[in-house]
């Protein structure tokens, strides 16, 4: 999924731009969604050896409230994202 089109939705757009902004001013290189959830999610203590994707699942999100699937090569996470809060993080399957 573009980046434009997450700020389309609307959803949870300025957190999740902040946190590919500080990625992008810390690394040269090309930031994906995906590295930016795996950061999250281990920044939080969870285990994600290496990002291999990310989805969002528009079905499950809401205003202010973006939830994505990141799958990792150890495990997927659902992870909910709420501006200036921690992830809501479950493994899934």
């Amino acid at each position: 999924m573009k980046l434009e089109h997450i700020l389309r939705l609307g959803i949870a757009a300025a957190g999740f731009l902040s946190l590919i902004g500080m990625a992008r001013s810390q690394n040269a290189t090309t930031v994906t969604p995906s590295e930016v959830l795996a950061d999250q999610l281990r920044s939080q203590g969870y285990r994600c050896d290496r990002a291999l994707g990310s989805e969002q699942d528009a079905g499950s999100s809401k205003p202010n409230e973006a939830v994505w699937v990141l799958k990792c090569t150890n495990g997927s996470y659902r992870m909910r994202l709420v501006p200036d809060m921690a992830a809501r993080v479950e493994r899934i399957d």
